[in-house]
């Protein structure tokens, strides 16, 4: 197996770690009696499905091919990892690899290894090339994807089939259809969740289907751009300020509330990912996907979303680590974790895979978009911050005293100083 090296491997001979190191990716491919820790987040809706089970039957199916290589694993629910692997970080006893958020920041503070340095070559070239360029800083990538999902608009068949409507393709027939919904008493005729639980995903899918995003083409914010305006000026005048978003006012409604909505049949369009749809048919709703619309036309980008393995260099574990990780990014582990948490792969050829399994057809159409999608900027160390701020100020502006270009050119001021440091 081809590997590059650096001289942290050196390092670790001088250190004796390395006596028993055998040939690179067999049995033994690395030191003798090493536990490697991996912190790691819990996608499971209960215990029963919880993370933990996947990561401990990965462990030993890896351990029974390394003798000598321990897999230490803690996983914590979404609410909690981050700040468990901050505060790891921040005692002195960062764990060897963590599946979190975001490692922009670590990554910024030298803590990481390059991925270069870590998978084999095969292992590198089969990550999807858009997640893996939204793994690096500063052009050398630091974050290697492990979860991805992407969006679609949600629509419930019932009610359109009731109100003699049809999907809409451009942001004139969604109102359109958004109008007939409510005249036929539909409660949410489009939900617009842009409550503090994930009020950034929301914006940046419209803002993407507006022709512009947070960062413009040379990856600078551009919150405040004229289509950016005009998207916000859209929501807040033609869906809010019309009544056609439902009786919760938008900065009071989170995702996971717009979502069991939705699947009590009270939402007539949401945007979603691929959890709605388990969610859905269990409470038998009919529902279809369709690409997000756009001004005049399909949006010709849509929001993806990857969540990030990284691995701190603290242990000097670097050569089993490598290892480890090119193992957990094989086929079989890649897939059987993808279709236990209704994910998208994060390896090409994982992701061919699913498309020519029958058994994975209803996610195909979300892997269709993931070529064309956008990331958040997530190498950049000022993104949390930015994000935050989003969440928290966003809502104003499609509220009826709300200034769209106002709100927008605050969150932009913050932003670029956000960036710059201050």
């Amino acid at each position: 197996m081809q590997r590059r090296r650096t001289g942290t491997i050196a390092a670790i001979s001088v250190l004796g770690m390395t006596a028993a190191l055998a040939g690179c990716g067999g049995p033994g491919g690395g030191s003798s009696d090493v536990t490697l820790r991996l912190v790691a987040a819990d996608y499971g809706a209960s215990r029963a499905n919880s993370s933990q089970k996947y990561w401990d039957d990965l462990a030993e199916d890896y351990e029974a091919g390394h003798p000598g290589i321990k897999v230490e694993v803690s996983v914590y629910p979404w609410t909690d990892v981050d700040r468990k692997v901050k505060e790891m970080v921040a005692a002195g006893h960062a764990p060897d690899v963590a599946q979190i958020g975001a490692y922009a920041d670590y990554a910024a503070q030298g803590r990481l290894y390059k991925v270069e340095d870590l998978l084999s070559i095969p292992v590198q070239a089969d990550l999807v090339p858009e997640l893996a360029d939204a793994g690096k800083t500063d052009r050398t990538q630091y974050g290697m994807p492990f979860a991805a999902s992407t969006r679609l608009l949600f629509f419930n068949k019932t009610l359109f089939s009731e109100a003699g409507i049809t999907p809409p393709t451009t942001w004139s027939e969604l109102a359109a259809d958004a109008r007939a919904l409510k005249a036929r008493g539909v409660k949410f005729p489009y939900a617009l969740p842009l409550g503090p639980e994930e009020a950034q995903a929301e914006t940046m899918q419209w803002l993407l289907s507006g022709g512009n995003g947070y960062t413009d083409d040379v990856d600078s914010y551009s919150i405040d751009s004229p289509q950016n305006i005009h998207t916000v000026t859209w929501l807040k005048d033609e869906l809010v300020g019309k009544g056609l978003t439902g009786p919760v006012a938008p900065a009071k409604l989170n995702r996971a509330a717009a979502f069991s909505a939705f699947t009590r049949g009270e939402v007539g369009m949401l945007v979603g990912h691929p959890t709605l749809m388990k969610q859905a048919a269990a409470e038998g709703v009919k529902f279809g996907m369709v690409p997000m619309p756009g001004v005049e036309g399909r949006s010709k980008a849509t929001m993806g979303v990857a969540d990030w393995m990284m691995a701190f260099k603290k242990n000097g574990h670097g050569e089993q680590v490598g290892d480890f990780l090119d193992f957990v990014y094989q086929d079989k582990n890649v897939l059987a974790f993808s279709r236990e948490y209704d994910l998208l792969p994060v390896t090409s050829s994982a992701s061919d895979a699913m498309v020519s399994d029958p058994d994975d057809a209803d996610l195909e159409p979300f892997l269709a978009e993931l070529p064309s999608s956008v990331l958040y900027p997530v190498g950049k160390t000022s993104w949390a911050e930015v994000s935050a701020d989003v969440k928290s100020e966003i809502a104003k502006a499609v509220s009826q005293d709300g200034d769209p270009a106002e709100i927008l050119g605050s969150l932009q001021t913050n932003a670029t100083m956000a960036e710059s440091g201050y």
